[in-house]
């Protein structure tokens, strides 16, 4: 008897005619799973990248330093202490940590009143110095800049202003170099803010205020203290020591204890970013266990299938095994014929998932849903692909190896006798 791919391939032809009902519903199974797998890891694919792209909003690598008040003794003093932080603070704790890559005070005044014509809007300001552009993603839209050192230096009057701000001061009409009154006084438009999604904020989205040289904003308003000071490590592995740094110089200042964490509020941005990684992994792992249990329910039809073809070739099974077939011989085609179920299976749900994949993410692209820009696009990637591919084939070979197995342990005299 030969055992080659074409009697392999009848004997699959065969079995797809006697089993067609059931080994066509095994198919579909196998399809759906498949197409369950592909949507819930791109969804999740998706999630992941919008979250990513909203926490870069905030900016990356980040420290923000918020003063705090006292919760021990110390020093004399007692607990309950309020803390400020000052603008010459900045220069003390730029020229005593080196591992400091960027640094910037923030100050803020709400209810600043901005004036363009008839149109007066009462918005948020910030005074802050050039680093923070980079720092905190104020990135311009092109023919504009964020604020440079000279603006700092020479205390100039020029404005940046959020995205949102400019569309209700100016509407369609280019900003850039026109003048807007802030209280009265005649601020020129420096550049715009490139729209951007962002999750992570403190003061509301940045795309709803106007921002001003940190050393302007001292001449205007003369605020004594920062509302917060924004810090970029060198490295993200420094972070932890720059922020135990920061703790040090500003309590030998100001007299607390260096080890009191609520005499300085400090929020690790990049902390925020790695728990919500893991929490998405999380996501995904889930969202994969749940399409591989279903495309199991299909394996588990193939199986079934299988088990029926074993017990039809029970007899033939038997004389091969009389004849000094190998096991080789007998598990070889039946593990084939659950692969080739399978692949049917995967060659059918593949493309409908990834075309279901597409026609959403045209959808979301298109749409100016913010719940549905929260989802983010479905995105079919390389890993989706290699999940689903090793999916399918660990269902294939499971499928077949086990039915098979039990065929190749039938005794010659047993299957001769089996009707």
């Amino acid at each position: 008897m030969t055992h080659g791919p074409g009697l392999v391939f009848r004997l699959f032809a065969r079995t797809a005619r006697v089993q067609r009902k059931r080994m066509g519903m095994t198919v579909m199974a196998i399809a759906w799973g498949t197409i369950s797998i592909i949507l819930l890891l791109s969804f999740g694919e998706g999630m992941k990248r919008s979250m990513n792209e909203g926490r870069r909003g905030l900016g990356t690598g980040i420290m923000v330093v918020w003063a705090g008040e006292t919760s021990r003794a110390y020093a004399g003093f007692p607990a309950g202490r309020r803390i400020w932080t000052r603008p010459d603070d900045l220069d003390l704790i730029r020229g005593s940590i080196p591992e400091i890559a960027q640094m910037s005070g923030e100050m803020i005044r709400w209810g600043t009143q901005l004036t363009v014509g008839r149109k007066t809007l009462n918005k948020k300001v910030i005074g802050v110095q050039p680093e923070y552009g980079d720092m905190r993603a104020h990135f311009p839209e092109p023919g504009g800049r964020f604020i440079d050192r000279f603006d700092e230096e020479l205390k100039r009057r020029v404005l940046f202003l959020g995205f949102t701000v400019k569309r209700e001061l100016f509407g369609d009409e280019e900003a850039v170099g026109k003048t807007v009154l802030l209280n009265g006084a005649p601020f020129t438009v420096i550049g715009v803010m490139k729209e951007k999604r962002q999750m992570g904020m403190y003061g509301g989205p940045d795309e709803n205020h106007a921002a001003m040289p940190f050393s302007t904003f001292l001449a205007i308003f003369g605020d004594p203290y920062n509302d917060d000071i924004v810090i970029r490590p060198r490295t993200p592995e420094q972070t932890e020591l720059v922020e135990r740094r920061v703790r040090e110089v500003l309590a030998s200042k100001y007299r607390f204890d260096a080890e009191d964490q609520r005499a300085l509020n400090i929020w690790d941005v990049g902390e925020s970013a790695r728990q919500m990684n893991a929490m998405m992994l999380g996501i995904q792992i889930f969202l994969g266990i749940i399409g591989g249990l279903t495309l199991l329910i299909g394996g588990m039809g193939v199986a079934n299938i299988m088990y029926a073809v074993v017990r039809q070739r029970t007899r033939t099974i038997g004389v091969q095994m009389a004849l000094g077939a190998r096991r080789v011989w007998v598990m070889g085609p039946i593990v084939l014929e659950a692969v080739v179920l399978t692949a049917l299976g995967g060659a059918i749900g593949a493309p409908v998932g990834y075309g279901i994949v597409r026609a959403v993410a045209f959808v979301v692209s298109r749409s100016d849903s913010e719940a549905l820009a929260f989802m983010g696009e479905p995105t079919f990637s390389l890993p989706i692909a290699l999940a689903t591919v090793l999916l399918l084939g660990m269902v294939g070979l499971l499928a077949g190896f086990f039915p098979s197995r039990k065929a190749a342990t039938v005794q010659p005299a047993v299957a001769l006798r089996f009707e």
